[in-house]
């Protein structure tokens, strides 16, 4: 009996739950979020501490054994991926009593904020491929609602995109469902492995493959279907943006990890080929994307596009050394691109708004932000010693090992080009001089407590971006024990189909 595995879903629905019961007190709610994200922050380090150390746990809904009961199941990917939701959310969290005004959050927004990462962390520890269908689907309802709170013209035109092309990738998901159920007999992603196994060659497996492939590749803003990431991040509350940006596109990411090395990893020379030139196009693509942008969060969005680009490709050359690369580099730009997006946060709070032209002069007004803002922003470059650096070192490296030269010098241009973007973001918002025309009081009053509420999840996470650089072999030695669960998936399998017991690292 693991009861930790499921802690980190349960809490979020609780505490969900709690801030409907008090829907009409303000604090309450507020105290509720808090809580209940260190609380999630708490379990996810208390069961990777129990995975790296005991090895994959499971946890069989209602004891029913596997494959006839829902398993619930936490490998060293699932825990790290887990424990990233719980810094994420309690940051975001914080920072969203400063920002989320009255109006928000009597709309819900932190009901649907703990819904959101309850959806998160049900994707994450899932053995059930529906179930992992019904957690994508929890996630889209609460990510939906909280993009068009406000019901703003720009929120409504960017949720209808998000709304659509996720709906679209959902309807391919389900379909893909039902064909391999058709096939195998059953929703256990762990006896679905089994069962593929035993199979003679069969097109129909490629078919599938395909479609699951598509149907994540949307979820993860991949290349060609990313549009509704750019057109859709920028719109809604920065809190919003910000938990978005650090969470959902890379639940699509984790599951293109899970299905292609515990499922669909019988032919990798056909499905990876097609995954290795998406992830070049998605980079190039993104960077592209964010060099011809003038306002800061669309920048930023661009960039997740460019970033995810460098995950695949981990996936996709299918090496130790790649997976390696992969899973490091979901831990460093998850905390990355959060943080830039609180940083954006912060600058329109003090000067009401994203355009880059309107802004300047924080370097002079506000040196903290400046040193706050360069830290994710080199490290998103890769500059080192940052966390970036080493993500962008293993999987370019990797790249060169496998001899796969042409995405390597893409993923090495993009490198260049993410510089170039946050110089430009640096030039005109810290650098040059406060522009003299414009209706923004350079220097609004805001509130002591809040800017602090600002600041803190912002430092805090500027420090995870520092100790992950400056620390970077135990973070590299979990992403490399990770990895070699991912590489042998029959451990995996073992775990979840001999009833549950541990299974040693």
């Amino acid at each position: 009996m693991n009861p930790q595995i499921g802690l980190p879903i349960l809490i979020p629905l609780l505490a969900g739950a709690i801030s409907l019961v008090f829907w009409r007190s303000r604090s309450m709610q507020r105290f509720v979020a808090v809580a209940g994200t260190a609380g999630l922050l708490l379990t996810s380090l208390w069961l990777l501490a129990t995975v790296n150390r005991d090895g994959i746990l499971v946890l069989h809904m209602g004891d029913w054994p596997a494959p006839f009961g829902i398993s619930l199941v936490a490998d060293l990917l699932g825990a790290i991926m887990v424990v990233l939701t719980g810094i994420i959310g309690f940051a975001v969290a914080l920072f969203s009593l400063a920002t989320v005004g009255r109006g928000h959050e009597a709309y819900g927004y932190f009901p649907l904020m703990h819904l959101l990462l309850a959806g998160v962390a049900g994707a994450f520890l899932t053995g059930d491929i529906f179930n992992l269908y019904v957690w994508f689907e929890v996630m889209l309802v609460a990510s939906f609602a909280l993009l068009i709170l406000g019901s703003e013209k720009a929120q409504m035109e960017g949720a209808i995109k998000y709304v659509t092309l996720n709906l679209v990738s959902s309807v391919i998901f389900l379909v893909a469902v039902g064909l391999l159920y058709g096939m195998v007999g059953t929703l256990n992603m762990a006896d679905i492995a089994r069962r593929l196994a035993t199979l003679e060659d069969n097109g129909m497996v490629d078919v599938l493959a395909m479609m699951f492939m598509v149907a994540f590749g949307i979820k993860a803003a991949a290349f060609p279907l990313f549009f509704w990431l750019p057109a859709s991040y920028h719109t809604p509350p920065v809190a919003v943006s910000a938990l978005f940006a650090g969470l959902l596109t890379k639940v699509g990411v984790y599951a293109l990890f899970r299905v292609f090395t515990l499922i669909f990893n019988q032919s990798p020379g056909y499905t990876h080929e097609i995954l290795l030139w998406g992830a070049g196009l998605t980079m190039l693509c993104g960077v592209l994307g964010a060099a011809a942008q003038f306002e800061f969060r669309r920048i930023l969005s661009f960039h997740i596009v460019s970033q995810i680009g460098y995950m695949i490709l981990g996936l996709a050359l299918f090496t130790p050394l790649a997976i390696i690369g992969g899973v490091f580099y979901i831990m460093h730009h998850i905390i990355v691109k959060t943080n830039l997006f609180l940083v954006s946060g912060i600058v329109h709070r003090l000067r009401g708004t994203y355009q880059l032209k309107s802004l300047g002069g924080f370097y002079r007004s506000h040196p903290w932000l400046a040193v706050l803002f360069l830290i994710p922003a080199l490290s998103l470059a890769g500059m080192p010693p940052l966390s970036g650096f080493f993500a962008k070192f293993i999987v370019i490296r990797a790249g060169i090992e496998a001899e796969a030269y042409g995405v390597t010098f893409i993923a090495l241009l993009v490198g260049l080009l993410t510089l170039y973007s946050m110089i430009k973001i640096w030039a005109e918002v810290f650098w040059k001089s406060v522009p003299p025309e414009g209706d923004v009081d350079p220097y609004p009053a805001v509130d002591p407590r809040e800017m602090w509420l600002m600041a803190v999840p912002v430092a805090g996470l500027a420090l995870c971006t520092l100790f992950i650089g400056l620390n970077a072999e135990p973070l590299y030695a979990l992403a490399e024990a990770s990895a070699g669960q991912l590489l042998a998936p029959d451990r995996y399998i073992q775990a979840v189909l001999d009833h549950g017991r541990e299974v040693a690292p």
